[in-house]
């Protein structure tokens, strides 16, 4: 068999990247989740050169494996995509080797000596995990992808407690506030990187964003202390992206009353599932908040780390 043609991706690329991606989910995970506006959403991210920060792997006039660098911290930490066939682990390798010195390049152009680089995969993935550790890769966090039914006979939007507000997410100023609720909510969280209000708009994919899914709770004590950011444009399910409490309100039910009023919302809409992820060490109890909300394992995925010199 022929070595793969390693090239960067454009734009046109995207149908095939989502029908590789698909084919790797259905290996992974059993079916397709894969939707082509949200691989066209990762190339146009801001601050990426495809001509240098994506790959694919063609053989036989299709692709067999893809990736995609980004470095938003501007330093050290790097971040990548990587997805490869079962039978073209030689061709994921070669991709890998250009990402690893592509990254190095990116952090030490940043002003770094040395770059972080993080990967996030299926527990179960396609790739040869082998090949990753060695090369110096370990993981370091696992994630599960939650998901739950939803019955609109069941799923009645929730009535907020005296004293406890709710309210849609309507203006620019509510927009600026969930981005400071945001900042604020996950900065202990593994891996956050601060944003700033523009940056995080690109993050979230703003202008494909349905703001009448965005939610911000407070209470008359605390004032605005919560939010939830939630997107009906996937095909396979309703998702749930962010969900964040200041560590001053929490315990007052404000999460648990986001994601009731997030459950209600999509049942509404005809969605008959909703998912999200959690870190499953994450230390403010989203994983047992989540549980507590019938929200059981859909599947896991690891974060993988190498640092490069």
């Amino acid at each position: 068999m022929p070595a793969a043609f390693l090239r960067p991706v454009s734009l046109e690329d995207a149908p095939a990247v989502t029908a590789l991606l698909n084919e790797i989910d259905v290996l992974e995970i059993g079916r397709p989740e894969t939707d082509q506006h949200t691989v066209e959403a990762d190339l146009k991210r801001p601050g990426t050169d495809l001509a240098h920060d994506s790959w694919v792997a063609v053989e036989d006039g299709r692709p067999v494996a893809y990736g995609l660098l980004w470095n938003d911290s501007g330093g050290e930490h790097v971040d990548i995509d990587h997805y490869v066939l079962p039978d073209h682990q030689p061709a994921g390798l070669r991709l890998l080797a250009a990402m690893e010195a592509r990254a190095l390049a990116t952090a030490r152009a940043g002003g770094a000596g040395h770059a972080v680089v993080h990967l996030h995969l299926n527990a179960v993935p396609t790739t040869d995990t082998a090949l990753l550790t060695a090369r110096g890769w370990r993981t370091v966090r696992r994630h599960h992808v939650l998901h739950r039914p939803l019955d609109p006979a069941r799923d009645h939007a929730p009535e907020p407690p005296p004293g406890v507000r709710l309210r849609a997410c309507a203006t620019e100023a509510d927009r600026v506030r969930v981005h400071e609720l945001h900042q604020a909510s996950f900065a202990e969280h593994f891996g956050f990187r601060p944003r700033g209000y523009r940056q995080w708009l690109d993050a979230v994919d703003a202008e494909r964003l349905d703001w009448s899914l965005v939610w911000i709770a407070g209470t008359d004590e605390t004032g605005d202390a919560g939010f939830l950011l939630a997107r009906d444009d996937r095909e396979a399910m309703g998702w749930i992206r962010n969900v964040g409490v200041l560590r001053e309100a929490r315990g007052r039910g404000l999460g648990g009353l986001l994601l009731r009023h997030a459950f209600a919302r999509f049942a509404a809409r005809g969605r008959d599932t909703v998912g999200l992820g959690v870190d499953t060490a994450n230390a403010t109890g989203a994983p047992r908040l989540y549980g507590r909300h019938g929200m059981t394992l859909h599947y896991a995925v690891d974060t993988w780390e190498t640092v490069l010199t």
